[in-house]
């Protein structure tokens, strides 16, 4: 049951059999991506160094065993001794200010990493659509110069026509001849910026891709977002580098607290027991009061707590205090800067969406103006009105004026996850949304 409800999800996710959609190739670059791994490791890490830390502050209990042999000569030839001891030693950190405080520092970093993993994932969020998105809208200028240089083909085939008849001069098929071989020149360049930004989605995501999902018109819309204030106010508790900032400053204030435990004692609990055997053997041992007559066994056990003081170091401690007070004066002022740089990303994400809601609805108008105007030309260069000049202008304006709305859509999308990036609400449910407006199948296999 398992393996079969993310077939079904699949299945109703995907807009076509083949073609694969937004939301399938960010889950595929998730899968392989290797900076988010790496990030995840470096997260993974950080917290295991909480372990680490903590460990100082818990007993810390040893074993220790020797066992000898010793030869006596000259005087005490032969005279020889077995010795062995076994011992158990306990220590235990009463108070010492600096391993709390590294401590508390090893838990911001790890907070910092695991935040970092987050805006990692964000990025990759980010940059499998913008590049999704860029292929796409590669794909529609193709498509758009393609269409524009058979619509210019056919009035240079019927400029060529009416040439032969003698109803137009020479210089109206130099002219249609001219605008096709730019559309041909066109062609070839939207042909290789649709080859780079698949190798753009092949770099992030580890695949190439045949086929994508396109905007759907008709599911296509556009919704403009809540008030900037509001968005400022939400990107003050959300936005992961203004977080992270936060965070590094605490850390570097809990580091002069971590340098100031250089004026602090140091207590700490010892205790042990050991147990030692001494056993003299050899054919010149006498027995007498040095050796005796038996095998010698003692044990003992201790306890005690130390006491340490630090009173003079050569200022190698006020040093260091002074060193972490400007830092966190450093970081502080970062901290600043970068809480400037939300408020503009915020600002500049907030009305690059309103102006593409504006320009689509622009574009919108511009196309079905220039289509009349198309119309219209030719209509006037059927009965000698207008010149072919004028209606390869018009065919010109109408596909310019196509692209523009095309570029418009995919740049609404782009500036729609840009601001909740800005923000720091990114996050995989994002893309549903923009997923649902895609459904026609479209191939990125390069004709020539």
């Amino acid at each position: 049951m398992k393996k079969v409800l993310p077939l079904l999800m699949s299945l109703i996710i995907a807009p076509s059999a083949f073609a694969e959609n937004l939301i399938q190739v960010y889950e595929q670059t998730r899968q392989t991506n290797p900076e988010l791994k790496s990030s995840l490791a470096n997260k993974e890490k950080a917290y295991s160094a909480i372990s680490g830390q903590r460990a100082s502050l818990l007993p810390q209990l040893g074993l220790s065993a020797s066992y000898g042999l010793a030869y006596g000569y000259r005087e005490a030839d032969d005279q020889n001794k077995k010795s062995g001891s076994l011992g158990l030693n306990l220590t235990q950190t009463l108070f010492d200010y600096s391993q709390w405080k590294n401590l508390d520092i090893t838990k911001q970093q790890a907070a910092v990493y695991d935040i970092a993993y987050q805006s990692q994932e964000q990025a990759l969020i980010l940059n499998t659509s913008t590049y999704y998105f860029n292929v796409l809208k590669a794909l529609d200028t193709l498509s758009y110069t393609e269409a524009q240089k058979k619509a210019i083909y056919r009035q240079l085939e019927q400029t060529k026509q009416k040439h032969k008849v003698g109803l137009v001069a020479i210089t109206d098929v130099q002219n249609a001849q001219a605008n096709y071989d730019l559309t041909i020149a066109q062609e070839v360049t939207a042909s290789n910026n649709l080859n780079n930004a698949l190798e753009n989605l092949r770099q992030i995501s580890g695949r190439f891709y045949t086929t994508l999902a396109a905007i759907d018109t008709k599911e296509f819309s556009t919704q403009p977002p809540i008030t900037v204030t509001k968005l400022l106010q939400q990107s003050e508790n959300t936005n992961l580098d203004l977080l992270t900032a936060r965070l590094s400053r605490d850390v570097a204030k809990e580091q002069i607290r971590l340098a100031q435990a250089g004026y602090m004692p140091t207590i700490t609990l010892n205790a042990s027991t050991a147990l030692s055997k001494s056993e003299p053997y050899g054919e010149k041992v006498n027995p007498g009061p040095s050796y005796g007559h038996s095998n010698t066994i003692s044990g003992q056990n201790s306890i005690g707590i130390s006491f340490n003081m630090p009173i003079f170091s050569g200022g190698a401690t006020m040093s260091a205090v002074e060193q972490a007070q400007y830092n966190y004066v450093s970081f502080s002022e970062q901290l600043e800067t970068q809480n400037r740089q939300v408020i503009n990303s915020v600002r500049s994400a907030y009305n690059n969406i309103s102006a593409s809601i504006s320009s689509i609805k622009a574009y919108e108008q511009s196309v079905i103006s220039a289509q009349s105007s198309l119309n219209a030309t030719e209509s006037g260069y059927e009965v000698g009105t207008r010149t072919i000049v004028d209606v390869l202008n018009a065919t010109t304006q109408l596909y310019d004026a196509k692209q523009q709305l095309s570029d418009a859509k995919y740049d609404y999308l782009t500036n729609l996850l840009k601001l909740k990036s800005a923000i720091g609400t990114l996050n995989a449910d994002d893309l549903i949304q923009l997923n649902n407006m895609l459904g026609k199948e479209a191939s990125t296999i390069v004709k020539y």
